[in-house]
């Protein structure tokens, strides 16, 4: 069933986006299946069940961290996540930076942003992405790929739309204020299982999918 349904998804996901099966609660064997696919990119929301997995599975995985990343769960991490889709201040930027130095390698993030209509999400306000993404510069061990962000739950597709848009846009003023010249800053984290049809419609290059690639469809 796995395979099967990976291979429909990838059917539905154009050659320029990445897919990164979100692989959170689940076991490692439904997990070595995805892997012997050739699927590589794998995401996790807890620390803790990222470094079990990295510990146990084999280490040319690529492992995000899509969560929220708590401060002093920082260290844990910085030695072998390929990519912190959650960078959402400066407070974290500046830990994930003194963690980072003390193993001399720079920490690939994106900054995430707060879109979405509940307040329980954890992201940075769009208002407030120019000063904050300025300050993340200064840091030599951090190094900005992009950005993500999550939509609204609902069955709104307008509502949806829109927010992708917002997202889409924030990006594409980053882009102009401050990444011109520098190629590394190209990823539009967006679209999970739920909603990634129209997040690659407004531009995603990068999404999330976990339940749709495990679960009976």
């Amino acid at each position: 069933m796995i395979t099967y349904n990976l291979e429909k998804i990838k059917q539905q996901i154009p050659l320029n986006v990445q897919l990164v099966v979100v692989s959170k609660y689940r076991p490692i064997e439904q997990l070595m299946e995805v892997y012997n696919t050739g699927q590589r990119d794998f995401a996790e929301n807890r620390v803790q069940e990222l470094l079990g997995k990295f510990q146990e599975m084999p280490k040319d995985i690529k492992w995000h961290l899509i969560g929220h990343l708590q401060s002093n769960k920082v260290k844990i991490i910085v030695g072998f996540v390929h990519l912190i889709h959650s960078l959402d201040s400066v407070e974290l930027a500046i830990e994930i930076d003194k963690q980072a130095a003390k193993i001399n390698r720079v920490i690939p993030v994106l900054l995430q942003f707060h879109v979405a209509q509940e307040d329980s999400k954890f992201g940075i306000k769009p208002i407030d992405a120019e000063i904050i993404c300025k300050q993340i510069l200064e840091l030599p061990f951090i190094e900005i790929k992009g950005i993500m962000g999550m939509a609204s739950f609902t069955e709104d597709e307008s509502l949806i739309r829109k927010e992708f848009q917002l997202l889409k846009s924030i990006f594409e003023n980053l882009k102009e204020k401050f990444f011109m010249d520098k190629l590394g800053f190209d990823t539009i984290s967006m679209g999970m299982s739920s909603d990634f049809k129209i997040a690659i419609e407004v531009g995603s290059n990068l999404v999330r999918v976990g339940s749709l690639v495990f679960e009976k469809i």
